[in-house]
């Protein structure tokens, strides 16, 4: 649904400078787009060349009977008509590959932009809607380029250009023409301001339709193994009758004025033909200016009546710029600066790492994953609402493996998400390697660290293409070392192997293989930070002790922090964190914490608090 907000600006905004946003796309073919409205003016403006040889012929051949000059108008006339049918022929011709270019320019900046967009704009955004903006809006502005706005600057001009010479025919037939020009204006002013609010709520309701769509096919098992295909199809049913209830509105509104716009000018095209047939039988006008000033009025009927619908266009393609600024006027990601490590550097990081392997922890200091005083709240959280993490203090040393261990909605992810800046802290500082993260640019962050969540997503692409996104330059050697790491052996029985599609979101692969391609995309880049969500929650028990054996060699070669919420996937790691109500409430090893915590003994043994702790150890181990 459109937010009171995004209503209030969509009443408040000027369609022209809605629309007037458009001009960076358009600049680059704005020569073909002038030349083919100057084409079209022609072709129009030559329409009402026509009447002028109907008098010709009225008052010249037909009154003096001459065959030859009847014939001669009719070529004339057959000449004018393949002339106009030529030009906007022509004008078509001038437009539809450059507005072709320009939409597909549109959707390929919108779809960039959203690939910058912070995850919180994600979070909040349906998908449908901003899937919408991507289609359905974009194919509308092209559709407006192409037409409307042409032959409103078309229409504007004939019109000018004919009332011009109904006046130079006859002032006073003229001036009854054009007495309906006021009461046209405000009522299209009037039906701009109503006609622009209903157009931005049906454009929002397509948006809320696509997303139950788009929700319904992929979560197609979920309905077909609930049997809820009935509540879904009524709900689909009920944003199908609200878009309709909204479409009927507009199209009553539209037919309202189209009826307006076409009554009144042939109420003032009568008035004109009884006042003109009078003058004719007074013998003050000419049967010839009559008919041309009759047949120029008539010509006129098109570009005013055509107006409405114009308008209703113009209205919808402004409603369709604001949804798609909307987007784009999000701020991206900022992009910093950050000089890159220089190769001494990195050095000194690889030995670091080997030495505090080889000595089995860490100096003190401010190498490895440091969390400092951090602070996190989401950006659209309430001022006064609680942090979700707050005051973290936290070091895993070079070359250490920390798992961290809480309870559900302690805020174990959400600190992960801290990491790779996938959220930015609201208070204190991460560093890596003692560089605060806020300073490093994101394309050398995400390369420092790599990340694997609970819910694998993979892409329309084959297994090779999914787990080399984790690292760009890696070759066939890193992708079958990953692919082992993960025990991800079943890729090569699929039946092209490694170069398989696996369909939208994996859907063609279970749980448990799909977890095991996101593992292999996070650790094929051997990446010197790797940050794990559960990465083996989808595993049965024997294929997790072999992923466990294996991880276990490339852990070494890496600072880790990895979520757990099982004693086997803890004991991959040197310590172990215990995160309660977004605080790090106890740092150790798992049998100290074990000893030590009764929280942590419960999360790990399912008992009840309170139990002795010996006695949790025991079931534990």
């Amino acid at each position: 649904m459109m937010s009171e907000k995004h209503a209030a600006t969509a009443k408040d905004r000027s369609s022209v400078r809605s629309l007037l946003r458009l001009w960076p796309y358009v600049r680059p073919v704005r020569t073909r787009l002038f030349s083919a409205a100057f084409v079209a003016i022609v072709a129009s403006c030559l329409g009402l060349v026509f009447p002028l040889v109907l008098k010709w012929m009225v008052d010249g051949p037909v009154t003096d009977r001459d065959p030859g000059g009847v014939w001669l108008g009719a070529l004339l006339l057959l000449l004018l008509g393949i002339a106009e049918a030529v030009l906007f022929g022509f004008r078509r011709w001038l437009v539809a590959r450059p507005l072709s270019g320009v939409e597909a320019a549109m959707r390929a900046d919108l779809y960039r932009h959203l690939q910058r967009l912070p995850v919180a704009f994600h979070d909040r955004w349906p998908s449908g809607q901003l899937l919408s903006r991507a289609t359905t809006d974009l194919m509308l502005l092209r559709m407006f380029l192409a037409f409307p706005l042409t032959f409103l600057l078309v229409n504007v001009t004939t019109i000018l250009a004919g009332f011009v010479i109904l006046l130079l025919q006859d002032w006073s037939l003229g001036l009854v023409l054009m007495a309906p020009v006021v009461p046209l204006v405000v009522l299209c002013s009037l039906f701009e301001t109503r006609y622009s609010l209903i157009a931005r709520r049906a454009q929002d309701q397509v948006g809320d339709l696509t997303t139950v769509v788009e929700e319904g096919v992929l979560g197609i098992r979920i309905i077909k193994g609930f049997g809820r295909h009935r509540s879904q199809a009524l709900a689909f049913r009920e944003l199908a009758g609200r878009l309709r209830t909204t479409e009927l509105a507009k199209a009553r509104l539209l037919a309202g004025i189209w009826a307006l716009i076409m009554i009144i000018p042939e109420l003032a095209i009568g008035a004109a033909l009884v006042l003109g047939t009078v003058q004719v039988a007074d013998g003050g006008l000419s049967a010839g200016t009559l008919v041309a000033f009759l047949s120029t009025a008539l010509a006129l009927r098109w570009p005013v009546e055509s107006m409405g619908f114009l308008l209703a266009m113009s209205q919808e393609s402004a409603t369709a710029t604001e949804r798609f600024f909307e987007v784009m006027d999000v701020p991206e990601e900022a992009e910093e600066k950050e000089a890159q490590p220089s190769a001494a550097s990195a050095a000194r990081t690889g030995e670091t790492v080997a030495l505090t392997k080889a000595a089995g922890g860490g100096p003190d200091g401010g190498g490895g994953l440091r969390f400092e005083g951090v602070t996190f709240r989401y950006p659209d959280a309430d001022a006064d609402s609680p942090p979700v993490l707050s005051g973290i203090d936290l070091h895993i040393e070079p070359g250490e493996t920390m798992a961290l261990v809480g309870a559900t909605g302690s805020g174990k992810t959400t600190l992960t998400a801290l990491v790779p800046r996938l959220h930015e802290v609201t208070s204190g500082r991460i560093t890596l390697d003692g560089e605060d993260i806020a300073l490093i640019p994101r394309s050398r962050l995400r390369e420092l660290v790599s990340v694997a969540f609970e819910e694998p997503t993979l892409f329309s692409a084959s297994v090779a293409e999914n787990v080399l996104m984790g690292a760009a330059d890696a070759d066939e050697e890193a992708l079958s070392r990953a692919l082992e790491v993960a025990q991800a052996g079943f890729a090569a029985e699929l039946p092209r192997g490694v170069r398989t599609e696996v369909g939208e979101q994996g859907l063609s692969l279970s749980g448990g293989q799909r977890q095991r391609l996101a593992l292999a995309r996070a650790v094929v880049g051997r990446p010197r930070f790797l940050v794990l969500d559960d990465p083996l929650s989808a595993l049965d028990v024997h294929t997790e002790a072999l992923v466990e054996a294996a991880l276990r060699q490339v852990l070494r070669e890496t600072t880790a922090l990895v979520v757990a919420h099982r004693p086997s996937t803890v004991m991959l790691a040197d310590r172990v964190a215990l995160i309660s109500r977004g605080r790090i409430a106890a740092v150790g090893t798992h049998q100290e914490l074990l000893r030590a915590s009764e929280e942590y003994a419960w999360l790990m043994s399912g008992a009840e608090p309170g139990v002795e702790s010996e006695a949790v150890e025991e079931t534990v181990r």
